[in-house]
C-alpha cells in the first residue's frame, strides 16, 4: 500500500491539474502551432507543469504517511524531499521556456512558431537547477556498475560532477524527440514502466516508489497526448521527465540498467549535434498525411529514420519509436540478466 496509495492519488492529482492547466493555458495565449496536421491548429503549451505537481504530490503523499506515523518510512524523506524540488525547480525552467510566446510566428529550429522559448545556450545553464537538491544531500552512491566496463568508484566526483551533468543532459536529450503526438509521453511512460520493473523485481524500494508515482504520472499525460493530442505537453514536461527519469536512476542505483533505456535520447542527442542542434524532428503532411522527411534523405533524428524508411502517418511515426525504445528496455533486461 505505501507503493500503491502515492502513484493512485497521483495519477488523480495529475489528471485534475492537467484539466486545469490546459484550460488556464489556452485563456492565457501560452499555444503551439501543431504543424503536423492539417490547418496546423493552435493547442494550449507548457502543461508539463500540471505533471511536476502531480509527480511531487505522490511522494509527498508517502511523506505524510511516514510523519504521522501511518507506517514505518522505508524511504529517506530528505531523498524525497530533494527530488521533488529538483523536479519542481527544472519543470519551472521549462514553463519559462514554454511562456515565452509571441503574437506573431518566429523562425524557431527550421519552423515558424508562435512560441520562441529560450535561447539554446541557455536551456543546459538553467537546468542545472533541477541537480542542486540532488547534489546537496549526495544521492545514489559513488560506485556504479557500467554495462561492458564493470564496478567503477568515482568518489566525490560522483556527486559534483556526475550528478549535474547527467541532470543536465537527461533533461536537455529527452526534450529533443518530441514533434510528434504521443511520441515524448509514450517513450518516457515506457522508460519509467521498465525502472518500475526493475525496482520492484531487482533494485530498491526507493527506486519502486519513485517509478511507481512516476509511471502514474506518465500515464495520465499520456492519454491526453496521444493522436490526436488535446494538448503540447511542452518543455515543462520534457525537462521533468528527463529529470525525474535519471533522479530515479540514481536514487534507486540502477544508472548501469538506466543507460542502456535512455540510450536512444544519447542517440537523438548525437543526431541533432550533428547539425548544432539547429534541427526539428518534425515531418511535413503531405496530402494523404503521411509525414514526409524534413531534411530528404539526410538523419538527424530517430523521426527522420523512421521517415525514410516507410511512409507514415503521424501516430504511426510514434507507435515505431515505442517500439525502438521497447527493443532497448529488452536488452537492458538482458544484460542484467546476463551478468
Amino acid at each position: 500500500m505505501t507503493l500503491l496509495l502515492p502513484a493512485v492519488l497521483s495519477f488523480i492529482a495529475t489528471f485534475l491539474l492537467v484539466l486545469f492547466v490546459k484550460s488556464y493555458m489556452a485563456e492565457s495565449g501560452v499555444v503551439a502551432i501543431d504543424h503536423n496536421k492539417k490547418g496546423e491548429p493552435v493547442l494550449p503549451s507548457g502543461c508539463g507543469v500540471a505533471a511536476a505537481m502531480g509527480f511531487t504530490i505522490g511522494i509527498l503523499v508517502y511523506a505524510f504517511g511516514s510523519s504521522f506515523n501511518v507506517y514505518t518510512p522505508v524511504a529517506s524523506l530528505v531523498t524525497l524531499f530533494a527530488l521533488a524540488l529538483s523536479v519542481v525547480l527544472v519543470s519551472l525552467v521549462g514553463l519559462i521556456d514554454d511562456i515565452n510566446v509571441k503574437s506573431s510566428p518566429v523562425k524557431t529550429t527550421d519552423m515558424s512558431d508562435t512560441r520562441k522559448g529560450l535561447k539554446q545556450w541557455q536551456k543546459p545553464v538553467m537546468t542545472l537547477l533541477g541537480a542542486i537538491p540532488l547534489i546537496a544531500i549526495n544521492a545514489g552512491h559513488s560506485t556504479i556498475l557500467l554495462p561492458f566496463i564493470g564496478t567503477v568508484n568515482l568518489g566525490i566526483a560522483y556527486p559534483l560532477i556526475v550528478i549535474p551533468l547527467a541532470v543536465i543532459f537527461t533533461a536537455n536529450a529527452f526534450n529533443l524527440l518530441g514533434g510528434f503526438d504521443g511520441i515524448a509521453t509514450g517513450t518516457g511512460l515506457i522508460a519509467a514502466i521498465a525502472l518500475l520493473l526493475y525496482s520492484v523485481f531487482l533494485g530498491t524500494y526507493t527506486g519502486a516508489l519513485i517509478s511507481g508515482v512516476l509511471v502514474a504520472t506518465m500515464l495520465v499525460f499520456f492519454i491526453f497526448n496521444i493522436y490526436p493530442s488535446k494538448l503540447i505537453p511542452g518543455d515543462s514536461f520534457t525537462y521533468f521527465v528527463g529529470t525525474a527519469l535519471v533522479a530515479d536512476m540514481i536514487i534507486g542505483n540502477m544508472e548501469a540498467f538506466g543507460l542502456i533505456v535512455f540510450a536512444p535520447w544519447i542517440i537523438e542527442f548525437i543526431l541533432h549535434a550533428r547539425k548544432k542542434f539547429k534541427v526539428t524532428d518534425l515531418g511535413k503532411p503531405r496530402k494523404d498525411m503521411t509525414m514526409e522527411p524534413p531534411y530528404g534523405k539526410k538523419i538527424y533524428s530517430w523521426t527522420h529514420l523512421i521517415m525514410n524508411l516507410k511512409r507514415c502517418k503521424e501516430w504511426e511515426v510514434s507507435l515505431y519509436m515505442w517500439l525502438v525504445e521497447i527493443v532497448f528496455v529488452v536488452i537492458a533486461f538482458a544484460v542484467v540478466l546476463m551478468r
